[in-house]
């Protein structure tokens, strides 16, 4: 939970730095200038408008054009997706008018999927630091290690069943 809650706090701080930065023009701004200023290419904004996350207001010749204020939605766009969010997800908490509906259940829930992830990652460090510095002569001879090659097995078995 530390590491998610550093990993967060990191990112929000990027974001604000990088929204302050991009506030710099006001008006309207086209989809080549949106995409140098997020560092987004031009057809993943496309593929976001489609979705509805973000929306242009109008045309400039031949390209959209955007209120400065998408930057902002993609800003809580990358926030959303830096922390595992699914787009629809995402989409699901930013409003047509510009707010931005939490939704509280779900975030409680991504954060215990990125515990449960930490936990498996944790557990994996530690079985890597085990076979490394392991006394046994040959890692069979391992009864920790066995343990971690038969648990394994036994995941990929299960993986097996459900996916067939």
């Amino acid at each position: 939970m530390i590491i998610a809650s550093s990993l967060s706090l990191l990112v929000s701080r990027a974001i604000l730095t990088l929204q302050a930065h991009l506030r710099s023009s006001m008006g309207l701004i086209d989809i080549a200038e949106v995409s140098r200023r997020s560092g987004l290419p031009t057809s993943t904004l496309r593929y976001y408008e489609q979705l509805g996350l973000i929306g242009s207001l109008g045309r400039r010749g031949l390209r959209r054009t955007f209120g400065t204020d998408v930057l902002d939605r993609l800003s809580l766009i990358a926030l959303g997706r830096s922390a595992g969010l699914l787009l629809a997800e995402i989409g699901g908490m930013l409003g047509v008018n510009g707010e931005v509906r939490i939704d509280r259940e779900l975030l409680v829930a991504k954060a215990g999927d990125i515990d449960r992830a930490i936990q498996r990652m944790q557990a994996i460090r530690d079985g890597l630091r085990h076979a490394a510095n392991c006394p046994a002569p040959n890692h069979d001879q391992c009864p920790s290690f066995r343990r971690l090659r038969d648990a394994a097995s036994d995941r990929l078995r299960h993986a097996r069943r459900k996916a067939g």
